[in-house]
């Protein structure tokens, strides 16, 4: 039949055992939406990761098509906002959690879940960027309507070689930062300096359990790590600044005190990038297109094909992935 379509499937038995295929599905198995959109590429994304892996409790629905963003063109729509042939990225809103996601070759979902492709961006390169830099990018707009600027001191980045600190690094150092760039994976300083780090502290300087306040070293980061990194990350703070927190690598806790809050006037600035206003994601995404360096979009990316989804999703989880993994459907 021709609406048949290849998709990953995440199922559970009743004893709650996950089980990944790849299978094929057709229209039938849509869920609701008014807008079918042909996925034309991907990303491997760290939510991703543990969704397919089952390391935690990402879908909550079974049986489900993970996959957290996608971009494609429209091919039907109901939606008086979409029409065939508009070229649309989708970040968040459920998908891959309680929606059937990105990784499959067709999708329905809400025309209110969508935005724009910008102009001369292709599906492939919004994907480089994806959920992880398109965070990366709510991050730095989240520090700059704080009111920090390239003057007010550097930039810590943490999780600097993933995906989120990759493209962080990259629009930082674009904007005049000087970005302190903290990983646990040292052999990857070059591709670091190359997105423009103009530091790099190993992971271990800020994983150990923090003090209340230590020395002040940066006036701002973006924390994509949590626990005692953001917790350190935070005691280092100078008076006034902000960090923006984004993601939970290292764990959901945050074991700090009211020392930096109240003492520095430090503020912990929350992104969320899943339920973000319609508004505030086309800017994003404007900006992304407008203000991240193309070369280094390509540094900080490598394609796979569709067959490799369940390996680099795995990869991701253990650490073995830099940067950006881009799904070409």
């Amino acid at each position: 039949m021709t609406d048949r379509f290849k998709a990953i499937l995440i199922s559970r038995d009743t004893e709650k055992k996950q089980s990944v295929d790849t299978v094929e599905l057709g229209e039938a198995d849509f869920m609701e939406g008014d807008v079918t959109v042909a996925i034309e590429a991907t990303t491997i994304n760290y939510k991703d990761g543990l969704a397919i892996t089952g390391r935690a409790p990402v879908i909550r629905r079974f049986p489900l098509v993970p996959g957290i963003d996608f971009a494609g063109t429209v091919i039907a729509s109901d939606n008086a906002g979409w029409k065939a042939g508009d070229k649309v990225i989708l970040n968040g809103w459920g998908t891959g959690e309680t929606h059937h996601g990105a990784f499959a070759q067709k999708s329905r979902v809400k025309g209110e879940w969508l935005v724009p492709l910008p102009d001369g961006m292709s599906a492939r390169d919004a994907m480089a960027v994806g959920t992880a830099g398109y965070t990366a990018m709510l991050s730095v707009m989240a520090l700059e309507r704080h009111g920090i600027t390239p003057g007010s001191g550097p930039v810590i980045v943490t999780g600097a070689a993933g995906g989120v600190g990759s493209v962080a690094i990259s629009l930082l150092s674009e904007l005049g930062y000087h970005v302190i760039a903290s990983t646990g994976r040292t052999a990857e300083s070059d591709y670091l300096r190359q997105l423009g780090a103009a530091e790099i502290i190993p992971r271990n300087e800020l994983s150990e359990p923090a003090k209340p306040l230590a020395k002040e070293r940066w006036a701002a980061g973006v924390d994509s790590v949590g626990s005692h990194t953001l917790a350190n990350v935070l005691s280092m703070t100078s008076y006034g600044g902000a960090i923006a927190a984004c993601g939970l690598a290292g764990g959901m806790d945050l074991p700090t005190s009211v020392a930096p809050f109240i003492l520095r006037g430090v503020s912990l600035l929350g992104i969320d990038s899943v339920m973000a206003p319609r508004d505030l994601r086309i800017a994003a995404w404007n900006r992304i297109a407008n203000e991240l360096d193309q070369a280094k979009l390509s540094a900080l990316s490598r394609t796979i094909g569709f067959d490799g989804i369940i390996d680099a999703a795995r990869d991701i989880v253990d650490g073995k992935i830099r940067g950006r993994v881009v799904v070409e459907m």
